[in-house]
């Protein structure tokens, strides 16, 4: 036998082996569902993780609360939503928090309310077996001025959630946490290892260079999230290069969950999310190679 046919053959026992794992994984964020669960008033928060094996064999779901926003302290509910996600062998990533007030807003009092806010969403996300929790970090003053204060609550945020090992995480949603080198300022001047980002593939302001703001964004990566619109003849996104995004993310040295975030409008989501999952699929084998 060649030593070729050697390399070969212990390459493919490595892919055939329990240990080998892909370059990255695909997870499904739940906003990607939002009119069917808006809508549908047969379905709810609880069904996602059923939903997410099921109709798409996704192993993996980040949700939003605003699909169970007076949750949070039930846990009679937050307990049947572990099972369920259990019993379909689905893990729990992430939690996408909303509506619980502006941690960079210029009122000590008015900040002080918005961290207290978002301590039950960290107990829930500990619960679920989740790793990190998602905020928005909007505010009221000049660009430096959110800064601080949004650094003070993110801290503050961080002191409580370290000790259950729960990370708070940063996506690029509008305003000031859409610019790229702002958010990592913020970032690096939090200097905590429980504080990083979730870039998204959108989110940006028009003419700005999204590959270049993700790349800024990589090095304090907790999550990533995988937004698409829509499709081509091909099956590659219209308004996002996958392949280019996909790389900037994985010289990165990221090798988590890639969440899928449908928000397009010509097609079903269900559709949707299977074209980027089938996308990020091809990506993967490509890059992996």
């Amino acid at each position: 036998m060649t030593n070729c046919t050697v390399t070969k053959n212990k390459i493919l026992e490595k892919k055939d082996s329990k240990e080998y794992s892909p370059i990255f994984k695909i997870s499904l964020a739940e906003w990607s569902l939002h009119q069917y669960l808006f809508i549908d008033k047969t379905k709810s928060n609880l069904d996602f993780p059923v939903i997410a094996r099921k109709r798409f064999e996704i192993e993996a779901v980040e949700y939003v609360n605003q699909f169970f926003p007076d949750k949070a302290e039930d846990r009679k509910y937050l307990t049947e939503l572990k099972n369920r996600s259990d019993s379909e062998g689905v893990k729990n990533l992430l939690i996408m928090c909303d509506n619980e007030g502006k941690l960079g807003a210029k009122s000590e009092r008015e900040r002080k309310l918005a961290v207290k806010n978002h301590y039950k969403w960290i107990d829930a996300a500990k619960f679920l077996g989740c790793h990190s929790l998602r905020v928005t970090v909007h505010g009221d003053g000049t660009p430096e001025e959110q800064k601080y204060q949004i650094i003070e609550s993110l801290s503050k945020l961080a002191e409580y959630s370290e000790e259950i090992e729960i990370s708070i995480i940063i996506e690029n949603h509008g305003g000031l946490s859409s610019n790229a080198v702002w958010l990592c300022d913020v970032i690096k001047k939090a200097d905590n290892p429980f504080i990083g980002t979730l870039p998204d593939f959108g989110n940006f302001p028009e003419k700005i260079n999204i590959y270049d703001s993700v790349d800024k964004m990589m090095p304090f990566a907790k999550g990533v999230s995988a937004k698409s619109y829509d499709f081509d003849e091909n099956g590659n996104e219209t308004k996002i290069d996958y392949e280019k995004m996909m790389g900037v993310v994985v010289r990165g040295g990221y090798r988590g969950y890639v969440g899928i975030e449908y928000e397009g409008e010509n097609l079903s989501e269900f559709e949707g999310i299977r074209k980027t999952k089938a996308l990020l699929e091809r990506i993967r084998t490509k890059l992996s190679s």
